[in-house]
């Protein structure tokens, strides 16, 4: 594996999202000296928190997995994620509901998922689950460790065993052709596939190597960290801090002074100059790229994934069908994701994503009242509407959402909301993210992998990448991988033993861990 060559005893991290809190405790863990620089005044990029009127929203993703990844990060220190996170088992992970009225609670467990299914549709298709819950759990394996969890030199490095395995288990057929081999019911089949929209990628085109993130979903665990996903963050900068690191708010970088292909100080806008023997950039590829003063030479221009429309709502009352996360799917299927990505068009009728942080966390709202965040997909800027389109676009399409929330069954939405906030493709664009894209490079095959942007830099030996942009991918569990791939190429360890040492274990089995966990981030 490839280093940075060089004295690498201070370590500038640009970004304290989840990529850049990660990569700096790894950093800790392995004896380096480190700052961390923020624009924000509190860690977390896209998992950050805002306060809207007396409640407590947080702005980027709302689902967490895997955790153990978070905690190999706070292991690197000596500390760990539950003594510092009280972290709540979702129990179902989601509820689905269909455009026919039915409903599933998709559960991890593989007993009572097994059940659900029979209930829902049938014997045949509790039989087809066992064995595509079989089929996931393989697919993982083949995966974790050699394509997501490990720093890409050359595609050569594709060509071992597990590539082998990857083909026999049929990664590199169609996700959607995949589960249709194990799933005949095509309300089931979207709840295996859905996550394709993750990686930026219609279930019909994606990859069916895309269904690790599936598993990640349906079968690893679902978990809410209490406080909202914000915790997460918060607790690793605290962590952080109290290994020795220096955290910089509201110092924003200006410039990086370089001489001789290294990076020798990075100048914050205030003028101040902060010298150091490495940098890990971990904010969003065309800021990484402008700071660097080159882009990297690519065949074809970088696509982006889709984006999305967020409502954020504090309401007075709640509806008793929806879950912790609960997911709408629409009538159309395969046409929207044309939409999406294709045409250009807003769904003509959308799945939308729910989720009530307040179900597990009321502390989040004032009391009796209640916090929904409701995501919308929508296409990107560079296919769909402009960003400065979503000016007017914005509340015409808030209407429209909300009269399909309240068809859907949450009568009264409208009159309940007593705080909001709307996000569109106009915000995401405002904070840097290219097309307008919390999601960032979508994972085409030439944009996953070793064929993703790479995390050291041409021309800049000192200067590493971490965030979604960049390798593994999009994704919080990917994001906090990122961010340990980056701290290897500084330190020169590998991947998987950063860490001075082993993780504790996270007790997936339980509802929650003693207290002591997406779209910076999921930079």
């Amino acid at each position: 594996m490839k280093r940075v060559p060089g004295p690498t005893d201070h370590v500038v991290v640009v970004g304290a999202g989840l990529s850049g809190l990660a990569c700096a405790l790894h950093l800790l863990g392995a004896g380096r000296r480190v700052t961390v620089v923020e624009r924000d005044t509190c860690p977390g990029g896209r998992a950050g928190r805002l306060q809207l009127g007396g409640y407590e929203v947080d702005t980027g993703p709302t689902v967490l997995t895997m955790p153990h990844l978070a905690d190999e990060a706070f292991a690197a220190v000596g500390d760990s994620l539950h003594r510092r996170v009280e972290l709540v088992a979702l129990h179902p992970a989601y509820r689905a509901c269909f455009a026919d009225g039915s409903s599933l609670d998709v559960h991890t467990d593989g007993e009572a998922m097994e059940a659900e299914v029979r209930r829902f549709a049938g014997a045949s298709a509790a039989a087809g689950y066992r064995d595509l819950r079989q089929w996931l759990e393989r697919l993982y394996r083949a995966q974790m460790h050699r394509f997501i969890d490990t720093n890409f030199d050359s595609p050569f490095q594709l060509l071992h065993p597990d590539l082998a395995r990857l083909a026999a288990l049929g990664g590199f057929g169609r996700l959607d052709g995949r589960i249709r081999r194990f799933i005949a019911d095509d309300r089931l089949r979207r709840v295996f596939s859905f996550q394709a929209l993750y990686a930026g990628v219609a279930p019909a085109r994606a990859l069916a190597a895309y269904a690790v993130i599936a598993y990640m979903d349906t079968v690893a665990g679902v978990w809410f960290p209490k406080g909202g996903m914000h915790a997460l963050p918060r607790a690793m900068a605290d962590a952080a801090a109290e290994a020795g690191a220096e955290l910089r708010w509201s110092a924003e970088v200006d410039a990086l002074e370089r001489s001789a292909g290294r990076v020798r100080a990075v100048r914050l806008s205030s003028g101040e100059r902060i010298p150091c023997d490495a940098v890990v950039l971990t904010c969003e590829l065309p800021a990484a790229y402008e700071l660097l003063g080159r882009r990297p030479r690519r065949p074809a221009r970088l696509r982006h994934s889709p984006s999305a429309v967020i409502l954020q709502a504090g309401t007075d009352r709640t509806w008793p069908h929806l879950a912790h996360h609960t997911i709408s799917f629409g009538a159309a299927w395969e046409h929207t994701f044309d939409e999406l990505t294709r045409s250009g068009e807003l769904m003509s009728d959308p799945s939308l994503l729910i989720t009530r942080p307040t179900a597990h966390d009321p502390a989040l709202a004032p009391p009796g009242r209640h916090l929904h965040y409701v995501l919308a997909p929508c296409p990107n800027t560079t296919v769909g509407p402009s960003a400065a389109a979503w000016r007017d676009l914005g509340p015409w399409y808030r209407d429209r959402l909300i009269r399909e929330l309240e068809r859907r069954g949450l009568d009264g939405f409208a009159d309940s909301i007593e705080q909001e906030l709307l996000v569109t493709p106009l915000d995401w664009a405002a904070q840097g993210h290219g097309a307008g894209s919390p999601f960032s490079v979508s994972h085409t095959f030439a944009q996953t992998g070793p064929f993703r942007p790479r995390n050291l830099v041409r021309g800049a030996e000192n200067v590493v990448l971490a965030g979604c942009g960049t390798t593994p991918g999009v994704g919080v569990p990917t994001v906090l991988i990122s961010g340990k791939l980056a701290a290897a190429r500084v330190t020169g360890g590998t991947s998987h033993r950063l860490g001075r040492v082993r993780p504790s274990p996270v007790a997936a089995g339980s509802s929650s861990v003693p207290a002591g966990a997406g779209a910076d981030d999921p930079s």
